[in-house]
């Protein structure tokens, strides 16, 4: 290493000593037990049925507590007990109105601090004692250290054990602290947390999941198409935001734009109102269990329709000025003959229903109404300069990637485009062509210079970022087009039909997929490639474990739109140092089912990958940066102290 570089580590590790624990301590944590992976995606907003599943580890929580009580404990015991665990403010709200007197609240207390402090001590065993410390509430550390570390056998330290627990229930912090050692258990069964994607669109709060994930103690994420189109929105693509309000409108969900992230929709009302009528395409689809009041179903359907053609004006630009996308089919409102009320689509010549072209100017159908410019110019502003909305998308572009190489394994939302024949589709960006990996690699370069150009509206990098939401050669979309216009206008459902990239089929092959991780310069032994984005029809008999297992597709539906066809809530996956789980989930009721009734969401566990011998965080890429500081440090002893 360079002499300087050493010289200024030798500030911090200032005598031989101090280098020397480091590097014990180092080595030694290189042979724990790797921690837990917790995989999700395709979370779509649904942030009830998320933070209940963050909160029970896919089930990883409920099987430490079968574990360590399995000899006292009966089944509805447990449960109750993984319920505490779950929702501990909540339950022990519901326990305390239970008792009818103090005494046998007080033992209550006494009992289950006991329980939680033998559950943090079980589900903390391959963690160093430095890392539980972090773990652990901040105002309790001293108290719950002393309970940790009691030793049955030296009975004349009894009395000091059972005193700080009398005075924990005197002083009137059992609540506190029983949350908090619930809160600790939720972090230690779970080290590390991957979210492949989709976290925006569709259902009603992924503002609560972004907070919640912020507030996550280890994390990443995998973008995927919908969190793109919103970081696309932010970094100046007008057509990027009219597809988030057109879809916020579709599923009802507009409260986001305007209440969650302050962003005024009254102009766009005002124009929809203008021109528009109400128009039974253009409906709003909601879940929620009270039917929305007419006026309101029928301004929303003014306001889809008014945004929808502004997005299908602002497409045409975009499409004329960039070629190589390859999507000159797409220039719909130029292939529409108004008079006759049909277009021609590959040939095809279709009767346009439901239309709603009140501001298209059959001569120039890009051209944007002064009002129409003025109303988009305002709501970009409005989003570029929403405090909450800054804080979300940084979050995403810090923790943030297009596909990530984790532990041997590749993550990605969409796909990698493939031929028919397997190889890796080629695509032409400025007179240089692209495919598989580094095609991936030039998509996120643009993403990113994008979002740091937030000013740049029709640049390059800009129209990348909206290619990735609708592009032929996308690894996020994966189909040959979006066929959004012919939904609304075409009634023949045949024109509806996207077709998919052959990397959907051929993720099947376990061949394809051991190509595609040799790609990535992953072993395709040891590899697994983990996907989202297509939900998978378990009820129609779909396998989510695919090429001989070196595939496991985690899109089982979060989102209720997709349930009635999947017939199931979503796939997770867990991966510890024995191997991985896949986990099935049921649909997500409420809060409140969970705490009156004990139900749970987990179907099923299939056991994915079970490691021969296992695998230790020196294995992982956390265990590749130790090794690396491993080598500085002894660096440092022979530079500084070996002489």
């Amino acid at each position: 290493m360079d002499t300087k570089m050493l010289d200024l580590l030798a500030q911090r590790y200032d005598s031989e000593e101090k280098v020397v624990t480091e590097i014990i301590k180092l080595e030694a944590i290189l042979n724990l037990p790797k921690g837990t992976e917790h995989f999700v995606s395709d979370l779509h907003g649904e942030y009830q049925a998320f933070q209940h599943v963050l909160r029970n580890g896919s089930g990883n929580v409920k099987e430490k507590i079968k574990v360590l009580f399995e000899e006292e404990f009966t089944e509805d015991e447990i449960t109750e007990f993984a319920t505490l665990v779950y929702y501990p403010e909540e339950k022990i709200q519901l326990i305390k109105n239970s008792f009818n007197n103090k005494t046998e609240l007080n033992h209550w207390y006494a009992e289950t601090i006991e329980r939680m402090i033998r559950l943090i001590s079980f589900a903390s065993f391959k963690y160093t004692r430095s890392k539980l410390r972090k773990a652990l509430p901040s105002q309790f550390v001293y108290i719950i250290e002393e309970l940790l570390y009691k030793t049955e056998e030296l009975t004349n330290k009894k009395d000091y054990y059972s005193k700080i627990v009398e005075q924990i229930i005197t002083l009137g912090q059992a609540d506190k602290l029983i949350t908090g050692l619930a809160y600790t258990t939720q972090r230690l069964v779970v080290d590390h947390l991957h979210v492949v994607g989709d976290i925006y669109d569709r259902g009603p709060e992924p503002d609560k999941i972004m907070d919640a994930l912020i507030n996550y103690h280890s994390v990443d994420i995998q973008w995927g198409n919908h969190d793109v189109l919103w970081m696309g929105a932010f970094a100046g693509s007008k057509v990027c935001l009219a597809n988030i309000i057109r879809i916020c409108a579709r599923y009802d969900n507009l409260d986001i734009i305007e209440d969650v992230y302050g962003i005024n929709l009254r102009p766009l009302l005002n124009l929809a109102e203008k021109y528009y009528d109400t128009n039974p395409k253009f409906m709003p689809k909601s879940d929620s269990d009270e039917p929305l009041p007419e006026h309101e179903k029928n301004q929303i359907s003014k306001i889809q329709q008014a945004i929808a053609i502004i997005q299908f004006k602002l497409e045409i630009p975009i499409i004329k000025r960039r070629p190589n996308f390859n999507m000159s089919e797409r220039l719909l409102l130029e292939k529409v003959d108004y008079e006759k009320k049909e277009i021609t689509i590959h040939g095809e010549t279709y009767p346009l229903e439901n239309t709603c072209f009140a501001t298209v100017d059959p001569e120039e159908p890009d051209r944007l109404l002064e009002e129409e410019q003025k109303v988009i110019d305002k709501l970009l502003f409005s989003v570029q300069h929403s405090e909450k909305l800054a804080r979300h998308m940084n979050f995403l572009m810090k923790k943030g990637n297009l596909y990530l190489k984790y532990n041997g394994n590749l993550l990605i939302h969409g796909c990698i485009p493939l031929e028919e024949n397997g190889t890796m589709e080629t695509m032409e960006i400025e007179n240089k062509t692209y495919a598989g990996r580094e095609l991936l690699d030039v998509f996120e370069r643009y993403v990113r210079k994008a979002y740091a150009n937030p000013h740049e509206t029709d640049d390059l990098a800009t129209d990348m970022v909206w290619y990735l939401w609708t592009g032929e050669y996308s690894s996020l979309f994966g189909k040959r087009e979006m066929t959004t216009f012919e939904r609304y206008f075409i009634t023949d459902k045949k024109a509806h039909e996207e077709r998919k990239n052959p990397y959907y089929y051929l993720r099947e092959d376990e061949d394809t997929c051991r190509q595609i991780l040799k790609d990535f310069d992953l072993n395709p032994d040891q590899g697994h490639i983990i996907n989202g984005h297509t939900p998978i029809k378990e009820r129609s008999g779909e396998n989510p474990v695919k090429a001989n297992g070196k595939m496991i597709v985690i899109d089982g539906g979060f989102s209720k739109a997709y349930q009635s066809d999947t017939g199931i809530a979503g796939y997770t996956l867990l991966y510890n140092s024995y191997g991985m789980q896949l986990v099935a989930h049921k649909h997500f009721h409420s809060k409140e089912d969970v705490l009156l009734n004990g139900t749970d969401v987990l179907s099923v566990k299939r056991i994915v990958d079970k490691e021969l011998v296992r695998k230790k965080v020196m294995e992982t890429n956390v265990g590749t940066e130790l090794l690396q500081e491993v080598a500085i440090l002894n660096s440092l002893m022979e530079y500084r102290y070996m002489k």
